[in-house]
């Protein structure tokens, strides 16, 4: 397991406090290069690295989500800082966590599924975010199979969804980097290039590189060998984009001495920032002392300047509920940057993405620990960070007026968080049900209860009031997480009603499986019919002659 960029310590805060108020303006600044798929837009770190057993991935483990990967997450097994909000994914993978506070399984994507990927780069898409950096460690171990395979479905989703993505190299502990990194753009990456969601800058695929250049003890390459590599990428034809020190440019901290030239060679630098801030006045601070000079000396050297923004560390609650995040914004805009790096997208290691986030304690385990969006008491829909980075990304294409003023509302219409389950401790009723496997056991929120219908007897039906008619625009069906539940498919219809009796076909009949590696749920999306009971008819079930169910969640969110 090579470790992680994102293991740093916090450098010490570049010298001098300045005021919130009154810092200087730099001015917008004349860009070395025109806008393209980097320059002028917003680019996303793409992780990508999270994989779960039985999803079919080479590397066959809990990839990234556990210590060891071999056993499933769980509190003493955990290498996450936030929970993902899980609700867009088409099926997830049991943990060993407590269920959700609202009652679901605890379960968790993986990045190897084509339809996780295709469900990122659409809410990309949604954003308006344009471009994704796909990181790339060392494949020359039990991991490039797995990285080769993410490659490709990076690139599928990217040509699906209108974005742009490139290849962006992490050399932390790549020893032989010098040699091995050349050859596999030559003998693998490269391909890629071809597609035409491949990100193209001054008529050139783009390349990243990043770590040269860091003091740290799994980055000791000498700088002869760095620059040698950054140069022929650009014999290549490659727009070579470079990730490195905050200190860059002076050489001091967590920089080398003696890189400068490796950082001048670089079409686009993007020094890093996790760990070095973590509220308004270190950004401000920041942008005086650290981003302003950068700016200066990449104008002076034709280099196009791209600083990271991130939206904090949930756990440490350093969000600010967005606050925090869009005063990076403001300052690199107004500091004339060319393009803005996000670091990251789907860091849930460091709790530092902005991918769809668990909103409050509904939708994190019980037995966890972690934090809901909602931390600071201000209610944030799952989706906010997206929504912000969107926003960012029309103020540096000029679209927003240059503005210290978040624009972007924590929840969509202003109000309150999204409802949770509507169904949940609602009263159920049913054709019948068998032994003690009354509908009362699929809204009780604990999903090893389940009802079952009378056997043998179809069709069968099973019905939750929710108490006043509600927009129905998402219900997640499911049956015990337990393994003891065979794959099962089951055929049924969805009905809602106003007033208990005249009912209408909201999804026509169909068959769903349920499939106990897959946290055995079904997702069921509707068109946000207004119902106030709503009823699921059975008419078949592959697994037993009977209708089957132990959760039935009703919610008005997509």
């Amino acid at each position: 397991m090579p470790l992680s960029r994102r293991s740093v310590i916090r450098s010490v805060l570049a010298g001098g406090a300045v005021a919130a108020a009154g810092l200087p303006m730099a001015g917008r600044a004349v860009a070395a290069s025109a806008p393209g798929d980097v320059v002028g837009k917003i680019t996303v770190g793409y992780q990508g690295w999270f994989a779960c057993q039985g999803d079919a991935a080479p590397i066959d483990g809990w990839w990234h989500w556990s210590g060891n990967w071999g056993q499933p997450p769980s509190p003493s097994n955990n290498a996450i800082r936030s929970w993902p909000d899980m609700r867009d994914y088409d099926h997830g993978y049991p943990t060993a966590y407590a269920n959700l506070g609202n009652g679901s399984p605890a379960t968790l994507f993986s990045s190897y599924d084509q339809q996780a990927v295709d469900t990122h780069f659409k809410w990309l898409q949604d954003n308006a975010i344009d471009t994704a950096a796909l990181q790339r460690f060392n494949p020359n171990s039990s991991e490039g199979p797995t990285r080769d395979a993410m490659a490709a479905k990076v690139r599928s989703a990217a040509e699906s969804h209108g974005r742009k993505f490139y290849i962006m190299y992490d050399a932390t502990g790549w020893a032989n980097m010098r040699t091995e990194l050349p050859a596999d753009w030559t003998n693998k990456m490269r391909a890629h290039t071809v597609s035409s969601a491949y990100a193209v800058q001054n008529g050139k695929p783009v390349v990243g590189i990043w770590g040269f250049g860091f003091n740290e003890p799994d980055k000791t390459w000498p700088a002869a060998d760095c620059l040698e590599v950054v140069n022929w990428f650009k014999s290549q034809g490659c727009y070579v984009m470079g990730g490195v020190p905050t200190h860059w440019r002076t050489g001091t901290e967590d920089s080398r001495v003696g890189y400068l030239d490796v950082y001048h060679a670089f079409d686009m630098l993007s020094p890093w920032m996790v760990g070095r801030i973590g509220n308004i006045a270190d950004t401000d601070r920041f942008y005086a002392n650290v981003n302003t000079p950068d700016q200066a000396e990449c104008n002076g050297h034709g280099i196009d300047y791209q600083p990271c923004v991130l939206p904090g560390d949930v756990q440490s609650r350093q969000r600010v509920h967005g606050d925090f995040m869009w005063r990076q914004f403001y300052n690199m805009v107004r500091v004339g940057a060319q393009g803005i790096y996000i670091s990251m997208f789907d860091e849930y290691n460091e709790g530092n993405q902005i991918a769809k986030t668990a909103e409050s304690t509904a939708y994190v385990p019980t037995n966890s620990g972690f934090l809901g969006l909602d931390e600071d008491g201000t209610a944030c829909s799952a989706d906010y960070y997206l929504r912000l980075t969107g926003d960012g990304s029309r103020m540096l294409k000029g679209q927003l007026p240059l503005t210290d003023k978040r624009p972007t509302l924590p929840m969509p219409d202003g109000g309150n968080p999204q409802p949770g389950d509507l169904a949940l401790h609602k009263p159920a009723t049913a054709s019948g049900h068998t032994q003690g496997y009354a509908p009362g056991n699929v809204v009780d929120g604990d999903a090893r209860t389940y009802w079952e219908s009378v056997n043998n007897a179809f069709p069968q039906w099973l019905q939750v009031d929710l108490g006043a008619a509600s927009p129905i625009r998402r219900l997640v069906l499911s049956l015990p997480p337990d393994p003891a539940w065979a794959t099962r498919t089951q055929t049924l219809a969805v009905l809602g009603s106003t007033n208990g009796s005249d009912f209408t076909t909201l999804l026509a009949s169909a068959g769903h499986t349920f499939d106990p590696a897959k946290g055995n749920t079904v997702t069921l999306s509707l068109p946000a019919p207004t119902a106030r009971y709503l009823r699921l008819q059975f008419t078949a079930n592959t697994g037993w002659p009977a209708g089957q169910l132990s959760t039935l969640e009703v919610h008005s969110d997509a």
